[in-house]
């Protein structure tokens, strides 16, 4: 992964994709995602990847208006001028959870950009959209075009921001019960200038699709969401979140290791938003190596959540 880190600091030539797509021209995993990635990995923050992508990451937060920090968006904002707010709005968004995850919090520049988006997130809690953000668009349902809700990159960059959630503790209070609802089923598009896309990065509440034994569909998605909710001390306001974690717990064993009955591969992440923190672990031939990543998730979100762990 390192090896694909072009001088420019970037990977892929793109900031924001988390797998090669042919429609939006994408060839590779993208910059942020490769950067957040190693963060997970532990790379050491001193060493040359995070050099070279810390600058490009903070030219991000900026208003720099060059069209070159549009990357994989500059062809549609070129087409159609009104795609370039949404479009430096995400980037800026993801270009702060990255940072943020990175050990920036403290960086004016940062928190700056910090503040802002938490403007936009809770201009929009305290607002009549929170509870009806759909206009209908023809046969599709649309998000309302002033709506801005949480994304999983600036909920991703208020929970490594533990002062900026104590600086807005009622908003993050807002935040926090405003996800731990559940999110809505019905699929629907967002009006980007004049074309319409299925969004990957909101969250409209708790996304975890669970059956009646708390059993998530996408696992790594649940850990993920999970995580983030112990970070920012609202999952016990999450109820198909807590009840996931229970179950997951319960087929621990003693040493805390997640060992499952009949595991015969790897649980598969079905969003690629997940693709920075799953797996990390990439050798799955052994029923142990299957469970490492899991148990580690688990182990995180305990720590996280003040349980005393004894590590044998």
């Amino acid at each position: 992964m390192v090896k694909k880190q072009k001088e420019t600091g970037t990977w892929g030539g793109n900031l924001l994709g988390l797998a090669p797509s042919a429609p939006q021209g994408i060839r590779d995993v993208g910059t942020i995602p490769n950067y957040r990635r190693l963060l997970q990995l532990e790379w050491p923050r001193s060493g040359r990847p995070f050099k070279l992508a810390d600058r490009v990451l903070y030219r991000l937060l900026s208003r720099d208006d060059d069209p070159a920090l549009l990357f994989e968006f500059q062809k549609q904002v070129k087409s159609d001028p009104d795609a370039e707010l949404w479009a430096r709005g995400i980037i800026r968004e993801a270009a702060s959870a990255a940072l943020a995850e990175a050990g920036f919090a403290e960086d004016p520049r940062l928190r700056g950009a910090g503040h802002k988006i938490a403007n936009a997130v809770s201009q929009f809690l305290r607002s009549p959209l929170a509870e009806k953000p759909f206009v209908k668009a023809g046969k599709q349902m649309a998000l309302h075009p002033e709506a801005h809700p949480p994304s999983w990159y600036s909920v991703a960059m208020l929970a490594a921001m533990p002062n900026l959630r104590r600086e807005r503790a009622g908003f993050t209070e807002r935040l926090g019960h405003y996800l731990a609802q559940p999110a809505p089923k019905k699929p629907f598009v967002i009006q980007v200038g004049k074309r319409t896309l299925r969004p990957q990065h909101l969250l409209l509440g708790d996304p975890i699709e669970a059956d009646a034994k708390g059993f998530p569909k996408d696992l790594p998605l649940a850990l993920h969401y999970i995580e983030l909710m112990s970070r920012m001390g609202a999952l016990s306001w999450a109820p198909v979140a807590t009840r996931v974690l229970g179950r997951l717990l319960k087929d621990c064993d003693e040493n805390g290791v997640w060992r499952p009955k009949n595991l015969r591969s790897q649980p598969k992440a079905l969003n690629k938003i997940t693709y920075h923190c799953y797996p990390l672990h990439l050798d799955a031939k052994t029923a142990e190596s299957r469970e490492v990543d899991i148990t580690f998730r688990l182990a995180l979100i305990a720590k996280l959540l003040g349980w005393h762990l004894d590590y044998a």
